[in-house]
């Protein structure tokens, strides 16, 4: 079980995340790259949340591979292109995730390699060895 760092004497995080994360010994770590809201069959949703849940259903896939599900991700690095989509992802990351709360970054970003891409989201999970 990991355990959650957030000091009492630095600014609460602003929404469900922890501001870092101890990780036991003896546990493994597994790295996802970024995943894209792009289905199996090559289909992408035209919305921010149904990429974004798009994406998290890729990183429990890779993880899934491992042996590990989303409750192990210690860490997510988010990338949206414009401030409108932050409600959306924030609405799908919010509903997936519990106590304690993976460390988590969300950056703004000009684009992605195909511009029907509004969301990037990539991990780092950590589990039984």
């Amino acid at each position: 079980m990991t355990t959650a760092l957030d000091p009492k004497d630095i600014h609460p995080p602003f929404a469900p995340y922890s501001h870092g994360i101890v990780v036991p010994p003896g546990q493994r770590l597994v790295f996802c790259s970024g995943q894209l809201g792009i289905a199996a069959d090559k289909t992408i949703p035209p919305d921010c949340a149904g990429q974004t849940k798009l994406c998290f259903d890729n990183v429990a896939a890779i993880l899934r591979e491992a042996g590990l599900g989303l409750e192990h991700i210690i860490r997510i690095n988010a990338y949206v292109t414009g401030r409108e989509h932050l409600p959306d992802y924030m609405g799908v990351r919010n509903a997936l995730f519990a106590a304690p709360y993976p460390a988590s970054t969300l950056m703004i970003v000009s684009g992605f390699a195909r511009p029907e891409f509004v969301v990037e989201i990539e991990v780092i999970a950590a589990g039984p060895a």
